[in-house]
């Protein structure tokens, strides 16, 4: 999970805070404390205690989430012999991250992290200074223009080549709207991409309307507007419009490509993390 700026649409360009606000929780640093790490603050397990009370699968469905997006990233490099990743919400670092991953298979795969939370930007940099495979920008996962033009990226991704572009458990952060809303974002990338490119995207979702209603009101309150909505499956299924869905399907993320038959599962089901991967072209 990633967060968004204020504000129902994106400047493109528009420069963002690096100033790190400890009092209020952020979706990168709730995620960070389910994974079990340390770069989150009280007011961000405070959140994730509340959350909890009415949606107690949150941590099982956030440690299954990031395995989801390690098995995806592996059969990429495996299979698909993808060699680029630009992964939008890309989270606080922490073990197995898409370059590590990636990178055990073919160590010259080049990995672009864009993120909003300056905290993100702050370590990831850290973590990555001795690799010049691997990078992080600080941008606006709605920005396109930027990211696609930012001189990281055309240092390390070459678009006449496929990409995997990764949304990661990301789009529920983003509101509707015809312009910045996810469709549009995945319109925007879509158009700049090579055949032979994937999309990589899963979200929030559920079928019951009171558990969307309470996270969506619990969440944009908690962070001060920086949220979307919980959607339902169908809304998702609708961003892959024009791609061939990669078997197993659209599915709960614990379930695609399972590494082994007793591989964890999510046990519970008032709201999932749900999506697949969609080749272009």
């Amino acid at each position: 999970m990633a967060g968004i700026e204020l504000g129902e649409e994106m400047q493109p360009g528009k420069q963002l805070s690096t100033a790190i606000d400890a009092a209020v929780p952020t979706a990168a640093r709730m995620y960070d404390h389910y994974l079990g790490g340390k770069d989150n603050y009280a007011a961000d397990r405070a959140a994730c205690e509340e959350l909890d009370k009415v949606v107690p699968s949150t941590r099982a469905l956030a440690l299954n989430n990031r395995r989801f997006l390690q098995r995806v990233v592996r059969t990429l490099t495996q299979e698909f012999r993808i060699r680029q990743f630009l992964d939008h919400g890309s989270g606080l670092p922490t073990q197995d991250n898409v370059h590590q991953v990636a990178q055990r298979v073919d160590p010259t795969a080049h990995v672009v992290y864009v993120d909003n939370d300056p905290m993100v930007l702050v370590h990831g940099r850290a973590l990555l200074e001795q690799d010049r495979r691997t990078t992080v920008i600080h941008a606006d996962l709605r920005d396109t223009e930027t990211i696609f033009t930012h001189e990281d990226t055309l240092r390390l991704i070459d678009f006449s080549e496929p990409v995997a572009v990764l949304f990661n458990s990301v789009f529920h952060c983003i509101p509707d709207s015809d312009t910045d809303g996810p469709r549009a974002v995945v319109r925007r990338v879509s158009e700049r991409l090579a055949p032979g490119s994937v999309l990589v995207m899963c979200q929030l979702v559920s079928e019951d309307p009171q558990v969307r209603e309470f996270v969506t009101d619990f969440m944009d309150k908690a962070t001060q507007g920086h949220w979307g909505r919980v959607r339902e499956e169908k809304d998702v299924a609708a961003l892959f419009e024009g791609t061939r869905i990669i078997e197993p399907g659209l599915v709960e993320v614990s379930t695609w490509r399972p590494d082994t038959e007793v591989a964890p599962r999510q046990l519970t089901q008032e709201w999932i993390e749900f999506g697949g991967v969609g080749l272009l072209g």
